[in-house]
């Protein structure tokens, strides 16, 4: 070892400090240590720590004399796992382990939370390559010594010392697999300086409050931007100047007026709503204070408005809180309303609590916004809220009412054909809201359309495949399934299903066939013949033949818009999943008639000739586009998750193409084969899209149609994709860059003829807004009143009593096979919303596999999955839960055919609540004494 490594080995010594047990070396440094040594270590650790430990190894070290010490120490650092550092070592550059410590300093940050929330064992195997294995032994052996909060500090203290440069994204993909809400806390990809703490004001809470701030192009002036660099600290955020336009749309709010604004995608709605609440709560004197709430729809958007809200006011000396469906079951809804200033809600929470008292009205509020308000019709929670409010005004309530603002794109006209019957909507939805005032920017145009640019619109009408013997093939297996399907009933006689076969019409691969299949389901559920035994096996038949009728229909829709590959790799999964489940006679047969068909179907799905037109005038735009210019962005629209995957995975196939690096957007339901994307996902995408210049391409679905603050575009593409005209100008406003073009792009005419139609209701829409702006405020006011107490009368004549339950006692049914399940009288609700059933006997018709992703809400810890226990149906009936001390199955009501005993007639039920028994509470005394028993033995086939 030279005098200049023995110099570096000793100014870099932190480095070792920080990251090096050197417990876990000294086997492999024998030759140059003195056992008194190695025990001085050992003891040095087991009485002061791995730190003070590495401190003592590190002097001992430089010590040495011996030739070849240096190449030993590093050889044992990679025989040991720490690969990190000795690659810092050898190369005398840390920079890679000089990145870890902003996460290093953000773990310990959330050292509380992760201790709490966080089940070691569960992520373990995933984050292991990480660690050391002794490391890994560790955290186990606390973990069953100490128990599981223990293993998780054990687990901080080993990531706080891990020299692996990706362990921050590791543990990030961790989290996200199993789903922990720790994840929403543990943001990667920008790096900690992104991330800002909020401290803990209240033990309840026992959260920590980690506020995510997205980038936006300058010119959008968007509040979610971050003005703070890396280096400075949270409380140098300055809040941008206002635009004139921005001043103009917030002045009747700030005047006290209820006010819908109506203003384009990109020109900064949520500024305006910023200077409005900060105007309002600054307007109440010594003694009074404001209280506003924000409601959003989608909980992306909750998470962008909740980031911004915090930064822009919290500054101010102003509490702000945050509320959603993720959230609500661990908060106190209540007193986050009563102690905080601002509260950014999801609609249907404030809907939950005016319901069951814990808010009592909306008098508690001052101030109330509605985001992407166009949505305030029907029995959406804007009109609900609004219910609440209008049923007081109109009631001659005493009570104050907060004052009221909708922020859209769009108010919409719905079905008008004319200019007076748009008019007439437009008013309906300030009735619905309350307000005699929309707010346009008029007086500055000319600086909105320096920050909005509104795209030129091209339509592109392209031609479908001239022949299609994939289409072919698969139409054939379908009309043999309904051959089979339909023999079923041939051989019944007289019994049939009504409108089973009525549909000769139909094409294969359409939404009609696809509704066809879930009205033959429907019917299935609640067939009924006299030999039981029979009936299940009829309806079990008949269930498979139209699942497997409904994925070969989603495949012809796949095949229609992208590939043949894709469409038979969608098949072909399908079947994968089919043989790993039970894997009956009729699947069996199912799955023959495709495999005998698969040969020729792979030979057409790569034949060059098969390709779909579509797809090559998809290319030829984004060719072109991106020859014009290099710095395109572009959010592809399509109408299913499906087409998603299958357009990501054609573009990153083509060689002319693959540049564009293709990111995906989906919502967060699950559909057919598809998961939804959680919202950490969603989160990440849109911060990488707006951060890695090399992802220049976002295909989404319409979960990006509304308020999610998606980065300047300049190019929109609508693949098939048409909505109404608040959608064609949400997706249009996408694309908010200067030249920004929007392409329609569809194989049908029909299509092409609605756009054009919409853009003629935008022009429609903009004219009736003008006719309303010039009517004098108190004729507006009045015509708006009007409107209230006609739609009153309409709905209190139409609200119905509520029913009687029913307590005669029913049947529960598999739906799939038909097999008893239980009787309604051993049915019990837990926390209002959860249905379990009491007795030992439910417990032999059930069968249990280990939740794939097992979590913890509230009371409630989700363990596994239960199915019915004829082997040949395994039909899914729920989950199985441990409920505070007890463990219990919960199951889901659209699992289940109800049959009335007295008259044998069956129903079927898609939610709990539209199903009126009689729900008895649960009541522990019910469970005591065989509960923890058949919980244990209950939970023994769960392998």
């Amino acid at each position: 070892m030279t005098a200049e490594q023995r110099r570096n080995l000793h100014a870099f010594g932190d480095y070792v400090r920080k990251t090096l047990d050197p417990t876990f070396i000294l086997s492999y440094m024998a030759p140059w240590f003195r056992d008194d040594e190695v025990q001085h270590i050992q003891a040095e650790k087991n009485n002061k720590g791995p730190t003070e430990a590495a401190s003592l190894f590190l002097q001992f070290l430089l010590e040495l004399q011996e030739e070849g010490w240096f190449r030993g120490f590093l050889d044992a650092l990679n025989q040991a796992g720490y690969s990190g550092l000795c690659e810092a070592i050898e190369s005398w550059d840390f920079q890679k382990i000089e990145k870890l410590e902003e996460y290093r300093s953000l773990l310990r940050r959330l050292q509380p939370e992760f201790k709490t929330t966080i089940n070691p064992k569960d992520i373990l195997p995933e984050i292991a390559e990480c660690l050391i294995s002794q490391e890994c032994e560790e955290i186990l052996q606390i973990c069953s010594s100490k128990g599981l909060m223990a293993g998780a500090e054990k687990m901080v203290e080993c990531l706080l010392r891990s020299d692996k440069e990706n362990w921050p994204k590791t543990l990030k993909l961790a989290l996200e697999k199993e789903e922990s809400r720790f994840s929403e806390l543990w943001m990667v990809d920008k790096g900690a300086e992104d991330v800002k703490m909020k401290d803990l004001e209240d033990d309840e809470m026992k959260t920590c409050d980690v506020q995510i701030f997205y980038k936006e192009e300058p010119e959008n002036q968007n509040l979610s931007q971050n003005s703070c660099s890396s280096s400075e600290a949270p409380h140098t955020y300055s809040p941008l100047k206002p635009r004139n336009y921005q001043l103009e749309l917030a002045l009747p709010a700030q005047n006290g007026k209820n006010t819908i604004i109506c203003a384009p995608t990109g020109c900064g709605k949520t500024f305006v709503s910023l200077l409005i609440c900060e105007h309002h709560l600054k307007k109440f004197p010594q003694g009074r204070k404001g209280k506003v709430v924000f409601f959003a729809i989608q909980l992306p958007v909750y998470e962008q408005q909740k980031s911004v809200f915090s930064k822009h006011f919290e500054r101010l000396g102003y509490k702000v809180a945050g509320i959603s469906g993720a959230t609500s079951d661990t908060v106190c809804v209540e007193q986050i309303v009563e102690n905080s200033d601002i509260i950014i809600l999801t609609p249907q929470i404030l809907v939950n609590c005016l319901t069951n008292g814990t808010i009592p009205s909306l008098s508690v509020f001052t101030l109330m916004i509605f985001d992407e308000c166009h949505n305030t019709s029907k029995q959406h929670p804007y009109n609900v809220i609004m219910f609440s409010y209008l049923d007081r005004k109109l009631g001659g309530s005493s009570d104050s009412l907060p004052q009221v603002i909708g922020l859209t794109a769009s108010v919409g006209v719905g079905d008008a054909k004319n200019k007076a019957e748009a008019t007439e909507y437009i008013c309906k939805l300030c009735a619905s809201l309350d307000t005699s005032v929309i707010a346009t920017v008029r007086d500055n145009l000319e600086e909105l359309e320096e920050v909005v640019y509104k795209p030129q619109k091209f339509f592109r009408k392209v031609e479908l495949r001239t022949t299609d013997r994939f289409k072919c093939i698969i139409s054939q297996l379908m009309m043999e399934i309904e051959s089979l399907a339909k023999s079923i009933f041939e051989e019944l006689g007289t019994i049939t299903l009504g409108g089973l076969f009525q549909i000769q019409n139909s094409n294969f691969g359409t939404q009609k066939y696809e509704q066809w299949i879930v009205k033959v389901q429907k019917e299935c559920a609640v067939f009924q013949m006299p030999d039981k035994d029979k009936e299940s096996r009829i309806c079990k038949a008949l269930f498979s033949y139209m699942s497997h009728l409904r994925i070969y229909n989603d495949a012809l829709i796949i095949n229609e818009h992208a590939r043949m590959k894709d469409a038979l790799d969608y098949l072909k999964d399908f079947f994968r999943n089919i043989r790993a489940a039970g894997f009956d006679e009729i699947e069996q047969d199912l799955t023959q008639r495709f495999e005998e068909k698969l040969q020729e179907l792979e030979s057409i799905s790569i034949d060059p000739s098969n390709e779909n037109p579509k797809l090559r005038d998809l290319c030829f735009i984004l060719q072109e586009e991106y020859h014009l210019n290099p710095e395109t962005r572009t959010i592809l629209f399509v109408k299913t998750r499906a087409l998603v995957d299958a357009l990501k995975k054609w573009i990153k196939e083509n060689p002319k193409l693959s540049f564009l690096k293709p990111s995906i957007l989906t919502g967060r339901g699950k559909t057919n084969q598809n998961i939804g994307m959680t919202l950490p996902a969603q989160k990440c995408v849109l911060d990488t899209f707006r951060t890695d210049k090399d992802n220049k391409i976002l295909i989404t679905t319409s979960v990006a149609d509304e308020g999610i603050d998606i980065a300047q575009c300049n190019l929109v593409i609508l693949y098939e994709y048409v909505g109404n005209v608040i959608k064609m100008i949400q997706t249009r406003g996408r694309g908010r860059a200067r030249g920004s073009k929007c392409f329609l792009l569809t194989a049908n005419a029909d299509l092409i003829d609605k756009e054009k139609m919409n853009m003629y209701k935008e022009e429609m829409m903009n004219g009736a807004i003008l006719i309303l702006q010039t009517w004098d405020e108190a004729v507006f006011k009045e015509k708006i009143h009007q409107i209230q107490i006609r739609e009153k009368i309409i709905r209190d004549n139409q609200g119905k009593p509520e029913p009687v339950p029913d307590k005669k006692t029913k049947k529960l049914l598999c739906k799939k096979c038909k097999a008893f399940a239980c009787y309604t009288a051993d049915i019990r609700m837990v926390e209002k919303c959860h249905f379990t059933v009491v007795g030992d006997a439910f417990r032999e018709r059930f069968v249990s596999k280990l939740h794939p992703k097992p979590k913890s809400f509230g009371n409630i810890e989700k363990r596994a999955k239960i199915y019915c226990a004829r082997p040949d149906c395994s039909h899914d009936w729920g989950i199985y839960v441990r409920y505070k001390a007890f463990e219990m199955p919960f199951i889901k009501i659209e699992s289940f055919v109800v049959e009335d005993i007295a008259t044998g007639v069956q129903t079927v039920h898609a939610k709990w609540k539209d199903f009126n028994f009689e729900k008895l509470s649960f009541d522990a005394a019910e469970m005591a004494g065989g509960a923890q028993d058949l919980g244990l033995q209950g939970m023994g086939n769960l392998e």
